[in-house]
């Protein structure tokens, strides 16, 4: 036996003995440490043990390994991060939710701080998709009996509702609205019960109550009402689907100030997914208030007016603006006829629905800013002003009306037959002259007028054609008639005649009721033409200012002082010596504007008023039309002397006795 030493430092208390007849016939036994190697012969010839081995075999069997790992990597990889959210939202949806706290919708005021709207309790039921029974009969027995205590919705209706939902997708987890408006004594009775129903919520929301003392002004304020699809995806994902937003009006158009910022609360839920305990809570933000500019005495005084006219004349439909010339403050916006805005937050029925939007004279429909009429007479101080500044005439050109003007086989009337002599701009205005503003306008013979192209050019400088971009939504327009458009429209060209109607405010010519009190502002003003508006100002939910509206012009200066002070005397004459006298018996000096539009061949003109008072020093300008009114002069000016007369004697008689007794 031959043996080799290693270092016995490196173990030498690690000893074991090799027994003899263990390791062979040796003899005696030897004691080993841990670092010897020991190597015996026993004299038989050496045997070698051998196994061939394929290496393709070891190649397939790690390349197949390799396609397993890969494979479980994958499939991990998908798991983890690619649906990792939403496995993990799935499961902590089970058991941990963020529900939003919502916000308290902000307070709509009038001018003097009156409170418009309320917020009442609104007791709701929905449902979240993902926790209701999986038991279709425990399912369909709970459904069945919210149809019972409510009386208002069907089973198959809820299970539409339901079956829009896909259960496999995160959407299941979002309450879903079923039904709202249910009176107490039903919700305090499916409270009760739905602590036993797995996925079925009650929820006390708020809706919205008006109390707006015209019902003129639910045009104005507009309503509330139940998200729909497609404001859901517009507004994002700070709304819920079963939240309320404005729908029109001032509800609609301020949505943003008005709806505040909602909190949320992390809640752990039992398995029925009703609250056990609220783990965090972050609070939100009520929603603004605004302050209107419009003035619900002088709204109700003059819708009631308009109402009586209406009556007495047999018609319905009609409009009116109450403007502040100074800052473009709209005081009064009436649109007749009208709706309850109240019918719509406490939630309309289909019938009533279909009744109001059947309606020949249409009540949702908007006519003072979104009807477009033609503008009849109503028109002329912004064709003199534009004649004056274009020095087409001066203040003391004058032209001989005979009765209209004759253009080949054509004539052109004044509404006068026997013409009114020798006219000049002041009284071309006061007893609107059709020759006058014919000449002025298109010109006759050797006498050069402005011709359309710088007639469309100064219709659209007092912002004709155009939205006045006041804040409510759906303004129309109007429509300023040119030569390219007509080619295009009707394949025919521009001729004189065009020209003289556009002149006279007839044709193809519309405005609204809003732009013609915004055009007859500048005048009252002297020169400044302003945005019509009716937010004051933003409140914070404690009434604090936050922020005023600008009331600066929105242009100016493009008529000259004197152009505008001839057409103010023009508008002055109407009521001292024209067609509308009648409107001297105010009490203070007024100064305006009649109209007669022409629109149809069987039915009567509009009639128009426009003007503002007092004269000197103009507090506010007021705008009239009623439909097929017939005469300007005998129906709309009436009611402009009346409400007149009531806003500088009576209402502040009122507020004078009013403010003695407090």
């Amino acid at each position: 036996m031959s043996k080799q030493r290693y270092n016995d430092n490196l173990r030498p208390h690690d000893p074991f003995s090799v027994q003899e007849g263990m390791l062979g016939k040796v003899g005696k036994s030897y004691k080993l440490s841990w670092a010897e190697e020991t190597y015996m012969e026993d004299g038989k010839p050496k045997e070698a043990i051998r196994k061939n081995f394929e290496f393709r075999r070891l190649l397939m069997f790690n390349t197949a390994v390799v396609m397993l790992f890969m494979l479980l990597a994958g499939r991990t990889a998908w798991l983890q991060i690619v649906k990792g959210d939403y496995y993990y939202s799935m499961a902590e949806g089970n058991r941990i939710r963020v529900e939003k706290i919502e916000a308290k919708r902000g307070v709509i005021y009038d001018r003097e701080m009156k409170p418009l709207v309320r917020n009442v309790a609104n007791f709701m039921i929905y449902m979240i998709p993902a926790d209701l029974p999986k038991d279709d009969a425990e399912r369909t027995a709970i459904i069945k009996r919210i149809c019972d205590i409510t009386g208002k919705i069907t089973p198959a209706e809820i299970d539409e509702i339901i079956g829009r939902i896909n259960p496999r997708t995160l959407e299941a987890y979002s309450p879903v609205f079923i039904l709202d408006n249910i009176e107490y004594e039903k919700a305090m009775l499916l409270y009760i019960e739905s602590e036993k129903w797995s996925g079925v919520f009650l929820s006390s929301k708020t809706r919205r109550e008006y109390d707006l003392g015209a019902q003129s002004l639910s045009h104005v304020i507009g309503y509330t009402g139940k998200i729909n699809e497609e404001e859901l995806r517009n507004y994002g994902e700070e709304y819920l689907p079963i939240d309320y937003v404005g729908k029109s009006g001032v509800e609609y158009f301020w949505e943003n100030h008005l709806k505040g910022e909602n909190g949320k609360k992390q809640i752990e839920v039992d398995a029925l997914g009703k609250e056990k305990k609220i783990i965090g809570e972050q609070k939100g933000e009520d929603g603004r208030n605004l302050a209107l500019s419009i003035d619900v005495q002088s709204q109700k005084k003059l819708e009631d007016l308009i109402r009586t006219r209406l009556a007495e004349l047999k018609l319905t439909r009609a409009s009116a603006v109450l403007m502040d010339p100074d800052s473009g403050e709209i005081l009064a916006l009436i649109s007749l006829p009208a709706y309850d805005s109240n019918l719509f937050a406490k939630g309309i029925s289909a019938k009533e629905y279909e009744t109001l939007i059947g309606a020949k004279d249409k009540p949702l429909f908007f006519r003072a800013i979104s009807g477009e009429f033609p503008s009849g007479s109503t028109i002329k101080p912004v064709i003199l002003a534009a004649a004056l500044q274009e020095k087409v005439v001066s203040e003391n050109t004058t032209i001989l009306s005979t009765g209209g003007l004759r253009i080949g086989q054509w004539f052109f009337p004044d509404w006068n037959p026997g013409g009114h002599g020798r006219t000049s701009a002041i009284s071309a205005i006061a007893d609107s002259v059709n020759t006058y503003f014919y000449y002025i306008g298109g010109g006759y013979e050797d006498f050069t007028g402005l011709g359309i192209d710088r007639i469309e050019k100064y219709m659209r400088l007092f912002n004709l054609g155009a939205q006045t971009g006041n804040d409510l939504p759906g303004e129309a327009a109007g429509f300023v008639p040119d030569k390219k458009w007509k080619e295009e429209t009707k394949n025919e060209s521009w001729y004189i005649g065009d020209t003289y109607h556009l002149a006279i405010g007839q044709g193809d010519l519309s405005v609204t009721p809003l732009q013609v009190a915004a055009y007859t502002a500048l005048f009252a003003n002297g020169g400044e033409l302003y945005r019509p508006h009716i937010v004051r100002q933003i409140l914070s939910s404690k009434d604090q200012v936050i922020a005023s509206v600008r009331e600066e012009p929105i242009r100016e200066n493009f008529i000259d002082s004197y152009n505008v002070r001839v057409v103010r005397e023009g508008m002055r004459m109407t009521v001292t010596g024209g067609s509308a006298r009648s409107l001297g018996t105010v009490g203070v000096d007024v100064a305006g504007k009649t109209g007669t539009a022409q629109w149809s061949t069987k039915n009567q003109p509009h009639a128009w008023f426009t003007g503002f008072a007092p004269y000197e020093n103009p507090e506010v300008v007021i705008t009239i039309l009623i439909e097929e009114g017939g005469e300007g002069s005998s129906v709309a000016v009436p009611i402009a002397r009346e409400f007149l007369t009531w806003y500088f004697n009576g209402k502040k008689d009122a507020v004078v006795a009013t403010s003695t007794m407090q």
